[in-house]
């Protein structure tokens, strides 16, 4: 249980639809490793909630090793290893096939991947850490595929993004990705994120084409918004309101139900939201005043539409900054841009009206 501000206790909110995403997801599982999948979206949409549920509801034939990078301090390549890696303290161990095979009675979900602690120590003394590192994984991953599935999921990977040893880190990381799916047909590879122009670089850049496929995790539509509020006692008007100034977005929407639970009031916690967003524009305006009439501009091509198609004209600087801000989203897939919430927008076109 949770308590509300009252101090009185409050449901858990369950997990709630994502029917047409975990079918997909489960259709990937149910072939043969082949590609590399992006679950991509805007933020808070719902895609770790999503990938945790999945997890949590895999039979034995599979091995999930999910490996979230989320808040990590990752600054150079030993921090990398140390979130890759669930080190074992135990006894030394060289053979690597016993020690695979010595583990698969008791996997269940991992938050890194097992490895004996000599061998990492080995691995973080060689100049070529990387070349190391991909071997070990390979070969963990052929013993352990011999009786189950490994299942790679990494969250947040944008974090190295930038991340150098020996060349960029992440494209490495990928081409290795190519190897294990496409290749090797050995481990399922999802890698899960917010930042699209991550996935849009990466894809160029590490020749992704024809290897890797896309998953959207997108905020709820208006049907499923509906329902999930009903489910919590909403009624008309609530629903219409939390739709105006929520739209489908999860978080925003657990929220204003946790402030019904409480018995606070829907319309200040809505008002209360959007002058927040508000307030975060306005101050992020303040912090970049030198290009603030450019943002502006831009932002103001949301003051009659919800979402426009990427063109070649715009900036893509500075439709970079607006997208690592979070304020825009953009879809690589469909090639459209919009703002990352309906709460956005609203706050959007407050600012843009008042600039």
């Amino acid at each position: 249980m949770i308590r509300g501000k009252r101090g009185e206790s409050m449901k858990r909110i369950e997990f709630h639809d994502r029917e047409r995403e975990t079918k997909g997801i489960m259709d990937i599982l149910n072939s043969e490793p082949s590609l590399i999948t992006f679950v991509y979206g805007p933020i808070n949409s719902g895609k770790t909630t999503l990938i945790t549920h999945l997890i949590g509801q895999l039979s034995e034939v599979y091995v999930p090793f999910y490996i979230n990078l989320r808040g990590r301090f990752i600054t150079d390549y030993e921090d990398f290893l140390n979130v890759l890696f669930e080190i074992d303290e135990g006894d030394v161990i060289d053979n690597i096939s016993e020690y695979a095979q010595s583990l698969l009675k008791d996997l269940k979900i991992l938050s890194g991947i097992p490895i004996p602690v000599n061998l990492f120590e080995q691995i973080f003394e060689k100049k070529d850490k990387s070349k190391d590192m991909f071997k070990y994984i390979e070969r963990f991953f052929v013993e352990i595929s011999k009786k189950r599935v490994p299942v790679l999921i990494i969250d947040e990977l944008q974090v190295i993004g930038d991340m150098k040893i020996d060349g960029i880190l992440v494209y490495k990381l990928f081409n290795f990705f190519v190897r294990l799916t496409k290749e090797l047909h050995l481990a399922h590879i999802f890698v899960i994120t917010s930042d699209s122009l991550f996935i849009e670089q990466v894809y160029s850049e590490a020749m992704l084409e024809g290897r890797c496929r896309y998953l959207l995790v997108d905020d709820f539509d208006y049907e499923t918004t509906t329902t999930f509020l009903d489910g919590h006692g909403f009624t008309v008007d609530e629903n219409a309101l939390a739709w105006e100034y929520c739209g489908g977005k999860p978080v925003c929407l657990v929220e204003l139900v946790n402030t019904k639970q409480s018995s606070g009031s829907i319309v200040e916690m809505s008002g209360r939201m959007l002058r927040e967003e508000v307030s975060r524009l306005i101050f992020m305006l303040a912090r970049n005043i030198e290009r603030k009439s450019d943002i502006i501009e831009m932002l103001s091509i949301f003051a009659s539409v919800e979402a426009v198609e990427y063109s070649d004209s715009m900036d893509l600087d500075l439709l970079s900054f607006l997208v690592k801000q979070n304020i825009l989203f953009l879809d690589p897939v469909e090639r459209t841009i919009k703002p990352q919430s309906r709460l956005n927008l609203s706050a959007i076109r407050e600012v843009v009206k008042n600039a």
